[in-house]
């Protein structure tokens, strides 16, 4: 149906299509109370049969939440007829009939149990968020309705979502949109802060609000940073004693978050600083004004880089509608928007799809544990990115949880079971027959939690080791540091469930392995310290990494990086771990490839050949060989000359005129004539053929400068080649005088002969080459070698050129001949006039 309706008046429509046994897409704004009173109201349906109603929320604070607001509607405790399931926490029981989850769980359940035979139908809840888990976990229900369940129904319900197309996934199922219960919002466009003014902006916003409204004040910021810089700029305000300040954000204690949602006491006045988190499901009590600073972080993926990166970008429509909706649950309200009205217009609708932009690593997993060689078989919203997908699927076999082939392996569904990223489970698995399964489980509490050190403005440690020590209340020397006892508590409690899901005790020393530890889950990020200096390291993936100022670990060879951030080639180290060579070489042997190679080193000019070990791209060993592969030697050395270019070559003035005169001889006479192109480019693309010969034994470009290169120039050559070479091309000219002079085949447009003008006397004609075909060109000079003309048409210079020059010569050499008929003179060699 499209008319609009209040919750209540939508229930029969609804009711009807699931009794139908079809999907159902539910609409409605923000505060209409749908994510508890349509899971009440389907409590009791025949159609149920005995099974129970799962209810996905995308955050464990939502489904801690709504899970407690429906069993006090009932009047009972949770874990009665209402019940959860988050990480760390389950409250479910014999009579429960309807669970809470948190997405992830149903892609475990559905794993353990591909037909959920224990469920009725599972409600999708804020699916507008486009989850990762949310997506997969819709795709494999219907995958199981297909297959294995008919009767199970779907159900998807959002305020802001794009309702038709979701629709149209669940086989056209009916769109039913409800107006819900909800309080008028006035809303009010603030000037967007200036660079690094946000907090100060908010902060202000909240002071104002404070002194001119009544009511408690809930503020959207985009991270926890942000968050403890307005706390502090507030703190620092000296409010009024009545108004209390209270953070809320995903890593809180639960007893902090449960402060943040329950009702001030009378005449106490919250502000209520959060992440994006309360956005939906959640109700605040007392909240009537809501203050938005704009922004959300967001994971994004890199498959060039496989790394993660938090981008902080402005709110979408749909987040910033949501989050106006928190002022009107229960009265109106009030709602700051930090940026103008005009670009409320120009944000983006709706947020992307986190699959379109996730680490796919897990999901690979998930696809590969459900049988699914092909994605595009699944019906999606949003297919999985192609090179995200695979980059996942790479780092699977690397890791040993898929085959060659892309099937699971018996490891790879331990790794599934652990409810881990694939990189840690991997970790933890390789530790325990090590018996170092209690600091595997450490490391991973570490690695999945909040950092337990608070961060100091313009320092970090990078250091894991350090966070070990304190986490385990071991002297570690840094009386500075700040300690996040909340997040070291979480932790602790992280750690403590995964080792008694594995079964392993507590961590018993071991620390000196922490970095083969981090190795197995980061064998990519394996880091070599580079030379020249002690911040910059290479990954064993290629890719560099570097310290923004000098730590203890700068000085290390080696470092397992467990968090990067930044530049694609160039990325900051945030979190790593000093690992030893001698370990690498025993815990990766089977990674490790022993290369030898010979190559051309420019720095040498010479052939070097090596003995590497390698572990992907770093270099671990590198030693000299001499049993080189002679045929390697010779075109590494090839390479070189190639690198160098053809004036490398040992050229002297004959061998360049040789190649001038070839050259000559393939104009005139055309390709076809069999004359071969010995240009430098076609002599360096051709090195293989005519100079490799003459090479063997040679190894460095100053023996190939001291070689003689007539004899291989001349293989190109036939005999018969050479034998017309030297007739059609000759070397010299024998002119009148009887001098013998050099041809100069430089200019590739005719030969030049210089020849002094005395010795030129009684020849009639221009000198013919090729067989008569080209005329030479003639530099006639002066008795001092000085050009007086350059012509190829010698008669006519001597009928209209030669009295002009004589005149000339005449006056600047006197003592020499110059007759007046140079066709009936003597040819000279003479330089001067034979005395009488």
């Amino acid at each position: 149906m499209t008319d609009p309706l209040p919750i209540d008046g939508i229930l029969p429509d609804l009711r009807r299509a699931l009794a139908g046994g079809r999907n159902a897409v539910v609409t409605a704004p923000p505060g209409s109370g749908k994510s508890t009173r349509i899971p009440l109201a389907l409590l009791d349906e025949p159609w149920f049969q005995g099974r129970r109603l799962m209810m996905l929320e995308p955050r464990r604070l939502a489904a801690r939440a709504v899970a407690h607001r429906m069993a006090f509607t009932l009047g009972e405790a949770v874990g009665e007829r209402v019940g959860y399931r988050i990480r760390l926490d389950t409250r479910v029981g014999p009579d429960t009939r309807v669970e809470v989850v948190t997405e992830g769980i149903l892609t475990r359940l559905l794993q353990h149990d591909p037909a959920l035979q224990g469920y009725g139908a599972v409600l999708f809840d804020e699916f507008h968020e486009r989850s990762l888990h949310a997506d997969i976990g819709l795709v494999l229900c219907l995958e199981a309705r297909k297959l294995f369940r008919e009767d199970l129904r779907l159900l998807v319900m959002s305020a802001t979502l794009d309702c038709e197309s979701v629709a149209a996934l669940l086989g056209k199922a009916p769109i039913i949109t409800a107006r819900g219960q909800v309080f008028p919002v006035q809303t009010y466009h603030l000037d967007r802060p200036g660079p690094g003014r946000l907090e100060q902006a908010v902060a202000q916003t909240v002071q104002r609000a404070l002194s001119t409204e009544r009511g408690s004040i809930l503020v959207f910021l985009p991270g926890v940073a942000e968050i403890r810089r307005v706390e502090r700029l507030l703190t620092a305000a000296n409010l009024d004693p009545q108004v209390r300040l209270i953070a809320l954000y995903g890593d809180l204690p639960q007893e902090a978050q449960d402060l943040a949602l329950q009702p001030p006491p009378p005449g106490v006045r919250k502000v209520v600083l959060s992440t994006s988190l309360t956005e939906t499901s959640l109700t605040i009590e007392g909240i009537r004004i809501v203050v938005d600073a704009g922004l959300m972080r967001i994971p994004r993926f890199d498959p060039r880089t496989g790394l993660t990166r938090l981008d902080t970008l402005p709110v979408s429509q749909d987040s910033a509608e949501q989050r106006r909706g928190r002022a009107g649950r229960r009265e109106p309200g009030l709602c700051y928007r930090l940026w103008p009205e005009p670009e409320h217009q120009h944000l983006a609708l709706r947020r992307s799809p986190e699959i379109l932009e996730a680490d796919l690593t897990s999901l690979a997993l998930d696809l590969a544990l459900w049988g699914v060689a092909e994605p595009g078989d699944l019906a999606w919203l949003d297919p999985p990115p192609t090179g995200a997908l695979l980059q996942g699927r790479e780092l699977l076999t690397h890791l040993g949880a898929l085959d060659g082939q892309g099937h699971i392996t018996a490891q790879g569904r331990q790794m599934a079971a652990l409810a881990l990223h694939p990189r840690l489970g991997h970790m933890i698995l390789r530790a325990i027959p090590l018996g170092l399964g209690g600091l595997a489980c450490d490391i991973a509490a570490l690695l999945s939690e909040r950092d337990l050190l608070k961060a100091i403005p313009g320092q970090r440690q990078a250091d894991l080791r350090l966070r070990l020590d304190i986490l385990q209340e071991r002297p570690h020397g840094e009386p500075a540091l700040t300690v996040d006892q909340p997040a070291r508590q979480r932790i602790l409690q992280t750690a403590r469930q995964w080792r008694q899901q594995l079964h392993v005790s507590p961590r018993q020393g071991g620390l000196e392995r922490l970095g083969v530890l981090l190795a197995f889950a980061y064998p990519d990020r394996i880091a070599q310290r580079q030379p020249g200096g002690e911040s910059r390291f290479r990954l064993a993936n290629g890719r560099g990494a570097y310290f923004p100022q000098p730590e203890a670990l700068s000085t290390e060879e080696y470092l397992v990086i467990a968090a990067l951030g930044g530049e694609a080639q160039w990325s900051r180290i945030f979190l790593a771990a000093p690992v030893l060579l001698e370990e690498l070489e025993d815990y990766f042997a089977d990674q490790i490839q022993l290369t030898e190679f010979v190559s051309w080193d420019d720095r040498a000019q010479a052939v070097s050949a090596r003995k590497q070990r390698r572990l992907g791209t770093l270099v671990l060993r590198d030693q000299a060989f001499a049993k080189a592969d002679p045929a390697a030697v010779t075109a590494s050395l090839i390479q070189g000359i190639r690198r160098q270019g053809s004036a490398c070559l040992p050229w002297t003035d004959e061998l360049r005129q040789w190649q001038a005169r070839i050259q000559f001889l393939r104009e005139v006479a055309g390709s076809d004539a069999g004359w071969p192109d010995v240009s430098d480019q076609a002599l360096l693309a051709g090195l293989e053929d005519w100079l490799a010969p003459s090479l063997a034994g040679l190894t460095r470009l100053e023996q190939v400068r001291r070689m003689a290169l007539r004899g291989p120039l001349d293989s190109l050559l036939t005999g018969e080649l050479r034998k017309k070479l030297d007739r059609l091309a000759p070397t010299h000219l024998t002119v009148p005088s009887g001098s013998r002079l050099r041809l100069d085949y430089s200019s590739r447009a005719n030969p030049i002969l210089a020849v002094r003008l005395q010795e030129m006397f009684g020849c009639r004609e221009t000198p013919r080459i090729a067989d008569g075909k080209v005329p030479i060109l003639l530099h006639l000079l002066s008795p001092a070698g000085r050009p007086v003309q350059v012509t190829q048409d010698l008669a006519g210079f001597w009928r209209t050129g030669y009295q002009e020059v004589k005149k000339e010569l005449r006056g600047r050499y006197p003592k020499h001949s110059w007759p007046d008929d140079p066709l009936g003179a003597t040819p000279t060699r003479r330089t001067t006039k034979r005395q009488p």
